[in-house]
């Protein structure tokens, strides 16, 4: 009895003394708790996704990778193994475990190591908000402190449902459902028992325990998860003997991307970056929707690579990427042979005998994957086919169907002959790339030629595809939006425009002559010449853009003034100080990204507004809710609802993503996250600027008709061909318009065109602007599958590349599958549009109604007064062939 008393009291004092050290710790460390009140509201960090205008994801950005899921989402066998594993009593305790925490303390002080944790979910959701991993006393007290405030202010429900969202889990992803997509490639509702327990294990050390890194450890942690769900009744013993027996089935993957579109993706990440600065953009969850659609965007995507293969196929084939065996010798000084760039050596390997697939495979794997191509090694040469085993493990067997373009490059303007057999082509133990076109396999390489395609929708600017190059991941430079190129006589219908607002005509004769203007200054005569040098003589002036004449436009601008040619091409939306103050500017000598002319272009297909062209549709925040949605400036006569006050003047250069920038930055200030920023459904539409008349801008469209077709009679001598005829042939379609272009020694090739719903440009040429794009001979073999066609499109195009053969042809393509279900609708002739008949040579009115007229359209008032003579009429049909023109000197 006497050691009762003194006992209690030592007890009590200790208690006394224990609760005043805690109380003291506590006061201690107070000013360094956060406040938990945060977590009501928390934002988890959240990567931004881009979609297509369908819905459709494009990509995703940030280094955190987070799916956020409700906790009703939540498949229950998954809070079960979680529980069981790392907090068989949380619905009991009120944040920290005493029994747990007293396990950990007899570990202590048996092995003098802290081997056994105490943290309960909530301890560890602390840490995981507020603290670090790192094993010190203070930090354990810290978590302590600020799980008890937790269990205070939030639900066991809440609780979980942020820890299931936040927990640290291996290979970047945070949270359950990111694991099961890192991991798996599914939604949590999808896993199988045995998956489930494995990304259950991972909280405890996920960088070691994952199944990508660590397999094996991760089954026996697999397996000692499944142990606590069996010890808890969660799941039967036959559960766990088939869930602790599966194999492991884990691989990493990339987010769920279903349109491959990183020009696109990478535009709009660029620009919601500039909106919010790198982290918040990355971290805040933006869901953001491209006004493209994944049909159009693949569409152009396509295109793009098909028209720059069948450009590189037409010039020949510039041999392997290296040799695995049978390495030939160089016949001259000058030859090389092209080697592999490996980090491993192969030198003791020269025979078939040394390689096998395995060995092959491991090859390709460092040969650079650009798709569409395919890392290949020929393994057999027949006459004509070749077998080879590519990266994939698959072998195959290329026909001669893929073999026949590839004679060889010599240089841009010169090709070998043509092949007859493989052999003339690769030979065994060559690496090369295949692609697969049209369900079969060819031979291919990289082209070394560039390109460039974007749509927008003429009414309000809206982007409707882009693509920057033939891959993303071989250039990020996006030659649609950056690339500033001379834009030869894309330029054209801009000068014609300026022409008939001036007061020319259709009809409007100019002579097609050669110029000499001789330049005191400099000593030089400046002979602009027409492209092929061919000259007509008097020309109408529809012609003239139809045929593409380069003097004309020069005769133009002279009767217009370059000054005044200069100032009205910016109503186009083209930069003054991109505009040369010479005639040179008539021939397209300067030079603007495709961004910038097909924005022009949609003036002409819309009826003459400026619209601003935008990438982004709408953002919506993490949760879902739209922040933001665009409201663009509109084509006024496209308008169902016009609001006659928020015209913009003619000089105003509002942009949509400035708009958006502002818009989203106030939601910022303002925190009105879930704000609707404007453009909702009703909202009226506003007016964008007209810059040119409707009328002016239909009668360009006539003239850039013209440029697509074929035209007159062939038997009355009057046909001839608008540079762009291969659009009217191969679409079928009377409702396109369309310009080409080429600059100086093809070095720059474009084409431009619309309908009434879509205009789209492309563009092609090399990087350096130095190197022409050459000229393509005859190859027999690709003739004689098409001896009829064969110079209409595709990889058997004979001649000097152009605008029509280089660039029209990825226009065509994607006008095919744009078009293919949109019927015809001719454009609507504006007011005050009259159409009279008129003589083919003179433009003057006739009486007559044979092969010699024509009728034309006329701006009302403008239509010519006098009627051609008798004596004036040149009948085409029994004309001899005309005498070139004189050329007309200046000095």
């Amino acid at each position: 009895m006497k050691y009762i008393k003194p006992l209690i009291l030592f007890s009590f004092l200790s208690g006394l003394i224990g609760v005043a050290a805690l109380v003291g710790i506590y006061f201690y460390i107070k000013p360094d708790l956060p406040s938990v009140t945060v977590l009501k509201d928390v934002r988890l960090q959240t990567p931004m996704q881009i979609y297509t205008k369908d819905g459709k994801l494009i990509s995703q950005y940030g280094v955190k990778r987070r799916i956020p899921v409700k906790l009703e989402e939540v498949p229950q066998e998954l809070i079960d193994a979680i529980l069981a594993t790392e907090d068989s009593r949380f619905f009991e305790h009120h944040g920290i475990d005493p029994i747990g925490i007293m396990r950990a303390a007899v570990s202590l002080v048996l092995t003098g190591e802290k081997r056994q944790g105490a943290s309960t979910l909530t301890m560890q959701l602390a840490r995981g908000f507020f603290l670090t991993r790192e094993k010190t006393y203070i930090r354990k007290i810290k978590e302590i402190f600020i799980a008890l405030h937790m269990e205070q202010e939030l639900s066991k429900q809440d609780i979980l449902e942020l820890y299931l969202n936040k927990i640290e889990l291996g290979h970047r992803a945070f949270g359950f459902g990111a694991a099961a997509q890192v991991y798996y490639g599914k939604p949590l509702n999808e896993l199988s028992l045995a998956q489930i327990a494995t990304i259950a294990g991972l909280p405890k050390a996920p960088s070691v325990l994952n199944p990508i890194s660590g397999p094996e450890r991760s089954v026996e942690r697999r397996r000692v998860v499944l142990l606590r769900m069996l010890d808890e009744e969660y799941i039967t013993k036959a559960q766990f003997d088939e869930a602790a027996s599966a194999p492991v089935t884990a691989k990493k993957h990339g987010a769920e991307i279903e349109v491959d579109a990183p020009y696109l993706a990478d535009t709009i990440y660029n620009e919601m970056v500039e909106i919010y600065g790198k982290e918040e953009a990355e971290t805040g969850g933006y869901q953001v929707f491209a006004t493209a659609t994944s049909e159009l965007q693949l569409a152009a995507q396509r295109a793009v690579v098909r028209n720059l293969h069948d450009y590189d196929e037409r010039h020949g084939y510039k041999g392997p990427l290296g040799y695995l065996w049978n390495i030939p010798k160089s016949e001259s000084k000058d030859e090389k042979i092209p080697e592999l760039s490996l980090s491993f050596d192969i030198s003791n390997k020269t025979s078939r005998d040394d390689w096998d697939n395995t060995s092959i495979i491991r090859v390709l794997e460092e040969v650079p994957h650009i798709k569409p191509l395919m890392p290949s090694v020929v393994t057999k040469v027949d006459e004509q086919s070749i077998d080879v085993l590519s990266v994939d493990g698959e072998t195959r067997t290329i026909a001669w169907d893929g073999l026949d373009w590839a004679r060889r490059y010599i240089t841009d303007f010169r090709q070998g002959s043509d092949p007859k057999t493989a052999s003339d082509v690769t030979q065994e133990g060559a690496v090369i790339y295949i692609r697969q076109q049209e369900a079969q396999w060819r031979i291919s390489q990289i082209p070394e030629v560039s390109g460039a395609f974007i749509a927008l929708n003429p009414e309000n600017g809206a982007v409707e595809a882009v693509v920057g190059g033939y891959s993303f991941y071989q250039s990020q430079f996006n030659r649609a939006t950056q690339a500033r190129r001379q834009v030869g006589s894309n330029i054209k219908p801009f000068v014609y425009s300026a022409a008939i607002n001036s007061g020319y005509t259709l009809a409007s004769i100019i002579n097609d002559a050669p110029i000499n203007q001789w330049n005191a200054a400099t000593g030089v005569a400046w002979r602009p010449q027409n492209s092929p040098a061919e000259y007509d003589g008097p020309i109408r002036m529809r012609k003239a853009l139809g045929k593409s004449k380069n003097v004309v436009s020069v005769r133009l601008l002279r009767g217009v003034g370059l000054r005044e040619t200069a100032d009205y091409l910016t109503r186009f939306g083209f930069n003054k100080d991109d505009i040369p103050l010479d005639e040179t500017v008539s021939l397209g000598s300067s030079s603007h990204t495709p961004l910038e002319v097909v924005r022009g272009m949609s003036v002409i297909a819309n009826g003459g507004y400026l619209v601003n062209p935008h990438f982004i549709s709408k953002v919506l925040d993490e949760n879902g809710d739209e922040l933001w949605k665009a409201n663009p400036v509109w084509a006024c006569n496209r308008c169902e609802s016009q609001s006659e006050a928020e015209i913009l003047p003619e000089d105003d250069e509002a942009d949509i993503e400035a708009l958006l920038a502002a818009e989203l930055n106030q939601d910022i200030i303002l925190g009105d996250a879930g704000g609707d920023a404007g453009g909702e459904e009703g909202a009226q539409k506003v007016i964008a600027p007209q810059v040119i008349t409707a009328q002016n801008a239909f009668l360009v469209a006539e003239m850039m008709r013209t440029a697509v077709r074929a035209n007159g009679n062939w038997s009355k001598k009057t046909y001839w061909l608008g540079t762009g005829w291969r659009a009217r042939n191969i679409l079928q379609r009377t409702d396109i318009a369309g310009k080409t272009g080429t600059t100086n020694d093809s070095r720059d090739t474009w084409f431009s065109g619309f309908h009434k719903d879509l205009v789209a440009t492309a563009w092609v040429g090399f990087d350096n602007m130095g190197r022409q794009l050459g000229r393509a001979t005859r190859n027999q073999n690709l003739i004689n599958k098409n001896p009829e066609k064969f110079n209409w499109i595709g990889n058997a195009l004979i001649g000097t590349e152009d605008g029509a053969k280089a660039a029209g042809p990825a226009w065509i393509r994607f006008m095919q599958e744009a078009l293919k279900d949109k019927p015809h609708t001719p454009m609507p002739v504006p007011e005050d549009i009259v159409r009279v008949r008129i003589d083919r040579t003179s433009g003057k009115l006739t009486r007559r109604t044979d092969h010699t007229t024509l009728f034309e359209y006329f701006l009302q008032g403008t239509e010519p007064t006098t009627y051609v003579r008798d004596d004036e009429v040149l009948d085409p049909a029994t004309q001899d062939k005309a005498t070139a023109p004189e050329p007309e000197e200046i000095f």
